[in-house]
């Protein structure tokens, strides 16, 4: 290797440190609410995106120093922690772990929108207040920019080892960490602990955000969620609780992200960081620089957290009469928009039907459900468009291709529990979402995939939006009744077994990782064939179409409506799928209004409209 290539390869490892010491405040921050409060708070980087524009606000708006700035900015990030500790948390101590994880979620949702409404959703340029010239340091060269963000991380990793060892607040949110039962016992204040970690983790979010706008010249309401991936990346690297574990995991992170932008190309950033995610789950959930197993209690995520309500099951007469005034909309009311509208609608349904067997029925919170839809919309769309097969053969395609190749990539980590099953599942929606980007001569990358032809089912085409109104309409009853089937087989027996006490399950002789594998191949199907409607329905797909807001929007229907049931999972995604159009006079509340819409149902009514199963 000549010296001018391996100059180029110490500048990418230079870059992934730099890269890797902003990952390391944002798995700090992480892993410190982690190892308190035992939560992964998904509205960790809409923290870090608010902090950057508090930071953007006081540079540029107000004229402040930089020296000033950092600090005003993590104290500001700091009270939106305590503000998502109080409100979206606390009121969920006492239940499982899967209603503040979604809480969070929906916090994050309402933070990320209202940054869109004060900021606009567009990027705004950070002002460049730190000299950029470069200093050679043992023939590297570095920029001062570089080494403030390596002072930064130093100082508040040094800053945060002084505060746990040697301050009372600090031994007691390690005492927390190791038994919080035992220290409130002992008459520490529990929420006052956990409030403190909110804040401490949202100011280091905060000073990223900041340092963030600083590296790259700009911050966007949009920028929290994919960073906040990457915090949970390297926090799982280094170990779920392990705060010198999390940011020495930032650094492998940003390090093993720079050299395979290197070798990849950039647009292959996002999925070596997922990829490194996933093996980390699958090969070491534990962390890399953990050789003691730590893990969560084995709890199912859904279900359990529900308050006793007797669920309404829509009887089969019933049932059958509302198909019927459903099949004479389009000739009571032939009004092109309305019989859009439920269209849309019936696409919606089929994917939470095919969720609430995942999350309801079997009890694994599916973060990447989008990724299914995907895998069926571009079978579809390709074999039809590109191969010339009929619409009939590509769509059952659609179904079975989602169904293997979805349970497939997710087979490796059915062996895992609790959050590290969730958040590998969101992995696995990510691996398809940017494995659809970077395949361009195929799915067209990021250009998506146009001129998806009509379906022609049977010879006839379907012209009209009354013919398709009622094809999707028809699956929609195809996949009701597959799911209804399994229900009340020996299979959802299992699978709702599983749910409750998967340890008691095997014992029984029950192998969990294969009922869940049939649970996601039958869930993967009906996501797939969701997917193929939505396709030709649009005669256009992006990978931008499935990205995690969809399977996030699919769980808030399926709690809505009511987990494991099937008619509360229809009415939830015609409900929330209609909304759009109510609200169209205010388009851009709606993201905002759908937050809110999660942390009342889960604080109000978590059973869901018709009550869970």
């Amino acid at each position: 290797m000549d010296a001018l290539a391996l100059a180029g390869w110490v500048d990418q490892v230079i870059n992934g440190l730099v890269l890797g010491n902003l990952y390391a405040l944002l798995a700090a921050g992480l892993a410190l609410i982690f190892g308190v409060a035992h939560l992964i708070n998904f509205a960790h980087g809409s923290v870090y995106m608010a902090g950057s524009f508090l930071g953007w606000w006081l540079l540029t708006q107000q004229g402040w120093p930089l020296w000033v700035t950092l600090p005003a900015a993590m104290a500001g990030s700091a009270v939106i922690g305590l503000v998502l500790e109080r409100f979206a948390v606390r009121p969920f101590r006492k239940s499982a772990r899967v209603a503040p994880l979604l809480a969070t979620l929906g916090a994050g949702m309402v933070l990320d929108s209202l940054a869109e409404l004060l900021f606009t959703p567009n990027p705004r340029p950070f002002p460049s207040v730190v000299p950029t010239d470069r200093v050679v340091l043992g023939g590297v060269s570095v920029g001062w920019l570089d080494l403030l963000i390596l002072g930064a991380t130093v100082a508040c990793a040094a800053g945060l080892f002084v505060f746990l060892k040697l301050t009372k607040t600090g031994q007691a949110l390690r005492a927390t960490a190791q038994d919080s039962e035992a220290a409130q016992q002992m008459g520490v204040a529990v929420n006052r602990v956990n409030a403190t970690a909110f804040a401490l983790a949202s100011a280091l979010g905060g000073l990223a955000g900041v340092l963030v706008g600083l590296y790259y010249n700009s911050v966007s309401p949009a920028m929290g969620f994919q960073a906040g991936l990457k915090g949970f990346t390297a926090c799982v690297l280094g170990g779920l609780g392990s705060v010198p574990g999390a940011m020495a995991g930032g650094l492998v992170l940003g390090v093993t992200e720079s050299l395979g932008v290197a070798v990849f190309g950039s647009a292959a950033r996002n999925l070596v960081a997922f990829g490194l995610l996933l093996a980390a789950l699958v090969l070491r959930p534990q962390g890399l620089f953990s050789w003691k197993k730590r893990s969560l209690p084995p709890e199912p995520l859904t279900g359990t957290f529900l308050p006793a309500a007797k669920a309404f099951h829509v009887p089969l007469n019933a049932a059958v009469a509302l198909v019927a005034l459903a099949a004479l909309v389009p000739l009571v009311f032939p009004n092109g928009y309305l019989l859009q509208v439920l269209t849309n609608g019936w696409i919606i349904a089929l994917f939470a039907v095919s969720l609430t067997l995942v999350a309801g029925t079997t009890g694994i919170l599916s973060l990447g459900h989008a990724g299914m839809m995907a895998l069926g919309a571009y079978t579809s769309g390709l074999l039809t468009l590109r191969l010339g097969w009929p619409f009939e053969l590509s769509f059952l395609a659609a179904g079975v291709v989602a169904a293997v190749l979805g349970t497939l990539l997710v087979s490796p980590a059915l062996r895992l529990k609790g959050h590290y099953l969730s958040i590998a599942t969101l992995a696995l929606g990510e691996i398809v979402n940017q494995t659809i980007l970077l395949a361009e001569p195929v799915t067209g990358g990021p250009l998506g995939l146009p001129g998806i032809p009509v379906p022609v089912v049977f010879g006839r085409p379907l012209a009209t939006t009354a013919d398709y109104y009622y094809l999707t309409l028809a699956v929609l009853i195809v996949g009701v009744g597959i799911v209804a089937l399994v229900l009340k087989s020996f299979l959802g027996r299992t699978l709702r077994a599983l749910r409750e006490d998967e340890v008691a399950a095997t014992a029984l002789g029950i192998r969990p990782g294969l009922y869940k594998a049939i649970a996601f191949a039958v869930a993967g199907g009906l996501a797939g064939w969701a997917g193929a409607l939505s396709a030709h329905l649009y005669s256009y797909i992006s990978h931008e179409t499935f990205n995690v807001t969809l399977s996030i929007l699919g769980l808030t229907m399926v709690i809505a409506g009511g987990l494991g049931n099937l008619g509360g999972a229809v009415l939830g995604a015609v409900t929330l799928s209609a909304l759009p159009e109510i609200l169209r006079p205010v388009a851009e509340y709606r993201p905002l209004v759908y937050g809110l819409l999660l942390l009342v149902a889960l604080r109000w009514r978590p059973q869901g409209a018709l009550g869970a199963v």
